[in-house]
């Protein structure tokens, strides 16, 4: 039988991603490592270093050529940040499993705290809810871009491009990079909407695939992070959105927390809501919540 073809981009992390993804699919189905085959895909999102992704086309910088490898049967599943993944998906690709999450949270490298960044000092990020929630909480800093892979990011900071930087403590920990960075608590620093997820995506009527995929599937990661996602279609956020968002699963309820900001952190709403896990109406709910509060500067960012 043809080995199962699972495509990704080709960072170090992305790669670390894919192999979890692979040693599970061993595991559930007791396969041999050669029924399981990683397919490197070079994307947009890794050539362009130099600008910001909402300049060059968003979130499908990442997704677009590996859903065209996809789509041309080239593989059978491309495994994902889901944080990379763009809210609205084609027809014809299907969010088949998550893996169980890893930590949410993200990590300051270079400073002890937030507070402890020097006055007037410079946050290196290509995030605007990161850009937008350091502003707000240190107004003296100016933001300066740093797109590129862990080390990258991290040459940047050691070359004194930035006093700091901000990275997900998920991808750290899964680079084996323990010891870098403070992890900022999400009551400080609320999460991007599906960090610390990785998703693996199929045809949508590739059956046999389904079927493989769903045996790694973790159920409470996978509702919670849609429900994210559901909150991003609902306030038709895009990759210039300042939008911070957190589900958790206690039971049989779930929350959904989240924040909306201006551009310069200047304004901001915040918000919370609670159901049951699968309750499709809780994530529109709080989106007019939050719609309806923001200051004007925030809202108009949503408009669109």
């Amino acid at each position: 039988m043809a080995a199962f073809k699972l495509g990704t981009r080709g960072s170090p992390l992305a790669l670390v991603q894919a192999d979890a993804v692979r040693t599970a699919l061993i595991s559930a189905h007791g396969m041999t490592e050669s029924d399981v085959e990683i397919v490197v895909i070079k994307t947009t999102g890794d050539k362009v270093q130099d600008r910001a992704l909402a300049e060059i086309g968003g979130k499908a910088l990442w997704t677009k050529e590996l859903d065209r490898a996809l789509l041309a049967g080239e593989i059978d599943a491309a495994v994902h940040s889901m944080k990379d993944v763009e809210t609205f998906r084609p027809e014809m690709i299907a969010i088949a499993a998550m893996l169980p999450r890893a930590d949410v949270r993200d990590r300051l490298v270079g400073a002890a705290s937030i507070a402890a960044i020097r006055q007037d000092g410079v946050l290196g990020t290509s995030s605007p809810r990161r850009a937008a929630q350091i502003r707000r909480l240190r107004p003296d800093l100016s933001v300066v871009l740093f797109r590129g892979n862990v080390d990258t990011r991290l040459a940047k900071l050691a070359a004194g491009e930035a006093d700091a930087t901000l990275l997900a403590a998920a991808g750290l920990e899964r680079l084996g990079r323990h010891d870098v960075g403070i992890e900022i608590p999400t009551n400080v620093l609320l999460p991007a909407p599906a960090q610390g997820a990785v998703g693996i995506e199929i045809r949508a009527d590739d059956t046999h695939a389904r079927a493989l995929v769903g045996a790694v599937d973790h159920p409470e990661t996978h509702g919670c992070v849609l429900a994210e996602r559901a909150l991003l279609a609902a306030l038709k956020a895009d990759c210039h959105s300042p939008v911070a968002a957190l589900a958790s699963i206690q039971g049989a309820i779930l929350t959904l927390e989240a924040e909306l900001l201006s551009e310069d952190g200047a304004e901001h709403v915040h918000g919370m809501i609670e159901g049951a896990p699968l309750d499709p109406a809780l994530p529109g709910a709080l989106a007019r919540d939050l719609l309806a509060r923001a200051p004007g500067a925030v809202r108009r960012l949503f408009e669109g």
